[in-house]
């Protein structure tokens, strides 16, 4: 089966959750594609998991063209795992600039793609959406900004990032961005947002009431020295039924999400 929006939206109006796993490779995805994963993020967090950059921001657009590509190459028959891919830094601050690079993305083999931003990408999504374009918006942390952040921070704690997250969700979502990504951000407010928004939401760090959730396949195999809160290792002894380990602990994960067991109270930021 291919997994498509009508499947993601259809998850949402009937409150089914589905997971979603970063990927840039052929050799995972088959793996992902096993493990009945619903949605990939071709994610620039390649750029510190594959690169060894110590942030996104050197990522460039043939980057994510080139592992979008791999991706969409280990495709199946049986089960087929909705490919979103992300506009790398700066790579979208121009209409032309953007309609461009989200259609070679989507050459690629991408099903949708992604931007980090608030209400003022508004604009940038409705040139995306009205050319047949979909569209994650991805808000709270936003990576590609980390820099103006201050570092890696939780963002919606108080009362003036809140009303914020709230009116940029809104507002991208009146824009036509199909599904929103919320990074970092407090469990209490992803509840509301996840049933204040009518498209799907995914979080990372965000609590177990977004619709989704998203982890770097490398933090969920216990690669790396330095994982957030958030993580959880799935690749370990409990977890592995088989001979195909990695699949195992894939097929762990996309149990948990959908049964709401992760991300459980230790994962979570209030």
């Amino acid at each position: 089966m291919k997994i498509n929006l009508t499947h993601l939206r259809k998850r949402k109006a009937e409150k089914e959750k589905f997971s979603v796993i970063t990927c840039y490779d052929a050799s995972f995805m088959q793996a992902v594609n096993l493990a009945g994963i619903d949605v990939i993020l071709v994610g620039d967090s390649l750029g510190m998991v594959i690169k060894g950059y110590d942030s996104t921001v050197p990522v460039r657009m043939s980057d994510i063209v080139y592992h979008t590509e791999c991706v969409a190459r280990a495709q199946n028959s049986e089960h087929q795992a909705f490919i979103m891919a992300d506009l790398p830094f700066m790579a979208y601050h121009s209409t032309q600039q953007t309609l461009e690079n989200a259609a070679e993305l989507m050459r690629a083999g991408a099903n949708m793609v992604k931007l980090e931003g608030g209400a003022w990408q508004a604009e940038t999504v409705t040139k995306l959406a009205d050319r047949g374009i979909p569209v994650c918006a991805h808000l709270g942390l936003t990576p590609q900004s980390v820099d103006k952040l201050g570092g890696y921070r939780i963002q919606g704690r108080d009362q003036a990032q809140k009303d914020k997250l709230f009116s940029d969700a809104k507002e991208l979502e009146k824009a036509g961005a199909d599904i929103v990504l919320f990074e970092c951000v407090p469990s209490s407010v992803t509840r509301e947002l996840t049933k204040d928004l009518s498209v799907p939401t995914i979080g990372i760090g965000a609590g177990p009431d977004t619709d989704a959730q998203v982890l770097v396949l490398y933090d969920m195999l216990g690669l790396g020295h330095k994982h957030a809160k958030f993580v959880k290792n799935y690749l370990t002894k409990e977890n592995i039924a088989s001979e195909n380990a990695i699949a195992d602990a894939l097929k762990c994960y996309d149990k948990e999400v959908k049964s709401g067991v992760y991300p459980g109270p230790e994962h979570q930021y209030n």
